[in-house]
């Protein structure tokens, strides 16, 4: 098997000189190149022929969204891992086409270097396999609410106080999530969400797709209400997130835990506590997504009455979450990424 072929574009020598040493320890991994201009490495990086690129975000001459979105469309085959401090930018990057990021060492607290170093060699290897799919209806990212579609205009009849929408996903997500939730109008039923995020970072995406959106986000705090209107993001860190009910209706309870699934938060822990407290009131959806966090819990909720969505092959940039849902037979309907807001939308219309 060939070895992925990998470049790394960050104006500090000394994190070149660490990555370039770290992750040419791994076999399947092969260094073609090593920039601290952007500029340079925007000019060279075809004649290099990378299957990865590791980009950082805040460089001198060109930031990282900008020579992302200089790249990567001469160069559709490349894929791009963003490390980066922490920086609201790197959502700039994901729109730009990155397949994910990682945060470096000093936007983190507890930092094991091989942790971080592996972190980074799993996400260039799933980068490496991920699909990229070109589409003129990517989310454009403005202050303004987007305009809300035909389906969203459409009277909800079926909205109770009860009713719900779970979603989940990994990588690839931020940008899906975006498309899912855009065209949702101000009084769709409250949205729980978990996407696998590190800490801080799901605060400052959540206060992104506010801006974007015609309902509220924000990331989600313990005792926080679920209600029409209201989209709640589950905060990144060592909290599982469960959906939970009392006289008043749904509320969100935050509690330390150990990783389920491979994940805190999981996918699988809110799936399964809105199978036990919304049942056949919400509708499931699974995104793109490495691994099976959330399979298990989207079957819990197709079982208990609820309304599943899986997103398709052909719109995932990793084609797993939902592959093992399907196969698990937790997916009511599987769709392309495009038209799942609308599914989600006439389930209440």
């Amino acid at each position: 098997m060939s070895k992925i072929r990998v470049a790394i574009v960050d104006d500090s020598l000394f994190f070149r000189t660490f990555l370039t040493q770290k992750l040419g320890l791994d076999p399947s991994i092969e260094i073609v190149g090593s920039f601290g201009d952007p500029v340079e490495a925007a000019l060279r990086i075809g004649t290099l022929r990378p299957d990865v690129i590791a980009v950082d975000m805040e460089m001198p001459k060109m930031r990282g969204n900008d020579f992302l979105r200089t790249v990567l469309p001469k160069h559709p085959n490349m894929k791009a891992v963003v490390i980066s401090s922490l920086t609201g930018n790197v959502f700039d990057a994901m729109h730009a086409g990155a397949i994910d990021f990682v945060s470096k060492p000093g936007s983190r607290s507890g930092y094991d270097e091989d942790q971080f170093v592996q972190e980074i060699i799993q996400k260039i290897k799933v980068a490496a396999t991920a699909h990229v799919q070109e589409s003129a209806t990517a989310p454009i990212i403005s202050s303004a609410p987007m305009a809300q579609s035909a389906p969203a205009r459409i009277g909800l009849s079926r909205i109770t106080a009860k009713s719900l929408i779970a979603i989940g996903a990994s990588t690839g997500g931020t940008e899906a999530i975006i498309s899912v939730i855009k065209h949702f109008p101000a009084n769709a039923p409250g949205v729980v969400i978990v996407q696998h995020m590190p800490p801080v970072f799901t605060k400052m995406y959540a206060e992104r797709v506010d801006k974007i959106c015609a309902m509220r986000v924000r990331e989600a705090q313990n005792g926080d209400r679920v209600k029409a209107g209201t989209v709640l993001i589950a905060p990144g860190g060592d909290m599982q997130m469960y959906l939970r009910q009392d006289a008043s209706g749904y509320y969100i309870h935050l509690a330390p835990g150990e990783k389920v699934s491979g994940h805190c938060p999981s996918v699988d822990v809110l799936f399964e506590s809105v199978a036990k407290t919304a049942g056949n009131n919400a509708v499931g959806v699974i995104l793109t997504g490495m691994g099976a966090d959330g399979a298990k819990g989207l079957t819990d909720m197709r079982k208990a009455g609820a309304y599943t969505i899986g997103q398709d092959e052909a719109s995932c940039v990793v084609y797993g979450m939902p592959m093992v849902a399907y196969n698990m037979g937790g997916v009511s309907q599987q769709l392309h990424l495009d038209k799942i807001g609308d599914a989600v939308l006439r389930r209440f219309a």
